[in-house]
This record gives structure tokens, sequence and C-alpha cells, in this order.
């Protein structure tokens, strides 16, 4: 299966299944027509099979239709970070070489200043709003109107290329991680069922489609005939408006954002409809997964892991139950945990003892796997040995079987000669009542080589060298940690420095990329 097949498909299974929600609903009829002639007008721009589209667009029906449309005429679509600088956008669509760029009224000035630092052929512009970027000569509307509506007759295989993103290392430049059709569609399928999704299910479509949570979400809808309803970007307020007007089934987001809805007011009747909560992105600490599981009362609540490379690694399909875990190895996959070291080139055969830290590595094997970065044999040589693929991230099994993830092997904290885990402190942290986030980074020390040192938002009253003052209080006496493990200093921030999908950015508060507003020493 590929997935401009899947889309037609599903339109003649459930042609009059709304599957775009929203001002402008779309029915899955008027969709695969709708993207059929997306395709012809792409092809007539001088897109072909094994070429490339970008994307620098919000979330929303224009970037779901091109991507759709792209994979129809056998092309990638290539989402890029609205969020990124002009000289980050400029390196992407050079390494990328698209054809056709779409943009949107939110990315008008990026694509300007971004193409103005292109070297080379530039894509053609398509956009979508009233307020194009320079030199833009196409409207995407007017391209639908004037194309054909019939199915398009390009041999799309499997192995052919259906996306592209750009994933972030922690240094240099973003990598291409190209996704056949295969992986893309058995991403999809493995979602349906890890999240046991249903025939004609509905979820939000807010996080953003340049990372593969949001493509997941769009895919699964596709094959289960379910409805969309789309965010530009997550906002807590519209996110519960629209999960009560569309009456929406299914939640698939990062903790940060399940977090924020607990805020609002209301959230137990909005979500009244909602029986299924999937997260990924980032760990949920206890206190969070309890209280989200008390407001809505799903009959499914999933911990989803995985990467961009590879789509899942494992999944918990009990979350309430068994906070913290990461669950069994998913549907298309098989997982080891090696030796974590890394000062050297450790193969995939040297597996760490039953219940002991390992780094977590992932066959290739998998339906869901990529084949390789593009263009980027630096990053194939660290990350891919002999058939796996080695996430970087550190993890244990317990008694029964399930991966616990602690952490990244770059990221474990070293202090006065033992590991600490930050994840582990953060779930402790996270307990206290004046903690509404934490991030644990271990920073410089001479004493202890790396001080443990945990970085709080603490909303509430009195100053913030105070409310510092009391978590290290509380830590000393109510966290339950070792004390090699708690911190050695408390930080409050207005904000935990975070990547647009909610994850840490903890080589930020390494490198004391923050400002802080008061601290204490436990």
């Amino acid at each position: 299966m590929v997935l401009g097949r899947a889309l037609s498909w599903t339109a003649e299974r459930y042609p009059e299944h709304t599957a775009v929600a929203g001002e402008r609903p779309l029915t899955y009829r008027e969709w695969d027509r709708r993207t059929n002639r997306l395709a012809r007008a792409l092809a007539e721009l001088g897109v072909r099979r094994g070429g490339r589209v970008a994307i620098v667009a919000g979330n929303g029906e224009p970037l779901s239709s091109t991507h759709l449309a792209a994979n129809k005429l056998g092309a990638a679509s290539v989402p890029l970070n609205v969020r990124y600088a002009a000289d980050e956008l400029a390196y992407c669509l050079k390494d990328a070489e698209p054809a056709v760029l779409l943009s949107d009224d939110s990315s008008a000035d990026l694509v300007t200043r971004a193409l103005a630092q292109l070297e080379g052929p530039a894509p053609v512009i398509v956009h979508a709003g009233e307020n194009p970027p320079e030199g833009c000569r196409h409207g995407l509307e007017r391209l639908i109107e004037a194309a054909s509506d019939g199915a398009l007759d390009v041999p799309v295989g499997p192995d052919d290329i259906s996306v592209m993103l750009y994933t972030a290392g922690t240094t240099g430049r973003p990598k291409g991680v190209p996704r056949r059709q295969h992986a893309e569609v058995s991403a999809g399928l493995a979602h349906t069922i890890q999240a046991r999704y249903g025939f004609g299910e509905a979820t939000l479509c807010a996080m953003p489609m340049y990372h593969t949570m949001g493509l997941r979400s769009l895919v699964s809808m596709v094959l289960v005939g379910g409805k969309l309803a789309f965010l530009p970007a997550f906002a807590a307020g519209p996110a519960l408006e629209a999960i009560a007007r569309e009456r929406l089934t299914a939640l698939y987001l990062v903790p940060t954002a399940y977090w924020s809805l607990l805020q609002q007011a209301g959230v137990e009747q909005a979500c009244a409809s909602v029986s299924k909560l999937a997260y990924a992105g980032a760990a949920m600490t206890a206190n969070l997964t309890g209280k989200l599981a008390e407001a809505v009362r799903p009959e499914v609540f999933i911990n989803h892991y995985g990467s961009t490379e590879v789509y899942t690694f494992s999944v918990e399909a009990d979350a309430a139950a068994r906070p913290g875990s990461a669950g069994r190895p998913g549907l298309f996959t098989r997982l080891r945990l090696v030796e974590p070291d890394p000062g050297r080139r450790v193969g995939p055969g040297e597996e760490v003892a039953a219940g002991e830290t390992g780094e977590i590595i992932a066959s290739l094997t998998s339906d869901e796997a990529f084949a390789g970065y593009w263009q980027r044999p630096d990053a194939n040589e660290r990350a891919l040995r002999d058939g796996w693929y080695f996430t970087g991230d550190l993890g244990e099994v317990d008694e029964e079987g399930n991966l616990h993830v602690s952490g990244r092997v770059d990221d474990m904290v070293i202090s006065g000669g033992e590991n600490v885990h930050p994840l582990e402190v953060e779930d402790a942290l996270a307990r206290c009542p004046a903690v509404a986030e934490v991030a644990v980074a271990g920073l410089p020390d001479d004493k202890w080589g790396q001080a443990v040192t945990a970085f709080v938002v603490s909303p509430g009253e009195g100053e913030p060298a105070r409310r510092a003052e009391e978590i290290a209080k509380w830590t000393r006496a109510e966290s339950g940690l070792a004390a090699y493990k708690r911190p050695k200093r408390i930080v409050v921030l207005d904000e935990i420095p975070k990547s647009p999908v909610g994850k840490i950015l903890r080589r930020e508060l390494v490198a004391g990329e923050y400002e802080p507003r008061g601290e204490a020493a436990p």
C-alpha cells in the first residue's frame, strides 16, 4: 500500500465521511478529488516522481493536501519547521532541492528572507493565503480550480520516498530523514492498532506536521476514514473548543500540551467525547499522568516511544497503571539494550545483563524504519551499525519486561562518579506542590565534575528565591531521592526551553542560555 492509494480507497469506502473539519469541511470524496487536482497542478509546475515539494506552513488542510498530492505523484513532501531562522530554512531548502515550495501567511516573511540567502535555483512558490512571499506568482486555490480532478496514472511504489523530515541534532545542521511509502503506511497502521483506533475515529491534529506525531495523526485518520480537526499550532483554549465542537474521540499530544489543557476550566466537560489518549515526544510525570487520567477517564491511555527514524520503538498500553513505563516493543519493532559507551563504537551484540542500564537500539528491518539519512554519511556512520539504529537513549527493562527510558547517553549526569538519570530526578521533583515544570541537567562543577541542577517553573506568590528555597527544603525531606541524586542547585525560570514538540532542550540549559529568577541549594 502507498499513501495516495490509501486515500483514494478510503474515499471509495467512506465517500461521505468527514475528512477535514472546520469552516470549510471536506468529505473523503471531496478530499480525494481536491488532492488529484493539486497533484496535477504540481506536475504542471515541474514536480516529478522522485522529486520533492517543500512545505513551510502551519497545520491545516493546505499542508495536508499538498503532502497527499505530492505522494500521489510519487514525489516526497518536505514539511519544514515554521520556527526556523531564515538561515536554517535556507540550509534545508538547499539540501532538499525542492521543485516547489508551499507557503502560507504565517511563513511568508520567513520564506522571503530564506530565499534571499539561497544560492542556486529557487523552488517555484505556491501560496495559500492573502500575503505571498516576494516573487510568488501562484495561488494554491487558483491552481486547484484550474486542474482536472481525475485519478492520476503514476506508478508509485512502496520504495518511493513519501516524506523527508528534518531532525535537529545536538550539534551541527538538521539532518534529512527520508521515509519510504512502505514505512509511512506501516507506521500509520502500527499507530492505528497500538492506539486502538476504529473506523470513523475523530482526532485533533495540533502537533506540528514537520514532525512525525502530526503526520501520524494524518495518516492514521486516512486509513480509518476518520475526521481531522486542524490547529495551525497547539494552543490550549482553541484545542478545547475544537475537542468539544467536533466531539473528538482521540488525542495524540506531547505531555506539555496535556499539562496546558488541564490548566483550562471545563476540561472534563470539553473532553467528554474523548475515549483514547496517547502521548509521545517526551516523558510524562506520574503526577501529570494521574491528573490526566482522572480528568478525562479514557478507555485507552498509551505512551508511545519512538523517533523520526524508526517511528515506533515501544508502546505502554496502560500508561495510567504504569506511569513512566515505555512498555513493550511495538508491532513491527525489535529492540536491544547494549553497553552505553559514547567513547567507542559499541556493536549490536554487546547486550547488557537483565536489569542493567543500556543504550536502546532498534532493528532496521522494521517496516517502520528509514534506510539512512539524506546525503549524510557521517550521521549514518554514527547511528547505523550492522542493521541496527542506535537511538542514543538509555533504558532498563523491569522484572515484568517493560522498558523504562531513563535519559540520553549524552544527557546522563555523572556526579561524583555516580550516574544520575535526569528523568528520575524530574519525576521526583514533579511531585512537589510548588513545581509546575522541571528539567534536570548536569552543569560543570569543580567538586562533582557535574552538578545535578534542577530548573523549575514555579508560579505562585512570593519571591522566586523564596520559592526555590521551599522546593529545596521539600527535596531534602520529601523527594525520596538518594543524596547523590538530589540537585545541588534549584534554579527558578519563567519557562523551560523546549523544542516545538515539547522536548526539553537540555543543551541550552547546560550552555547557560537562560535567565534565572531565583535559586537555592538543597
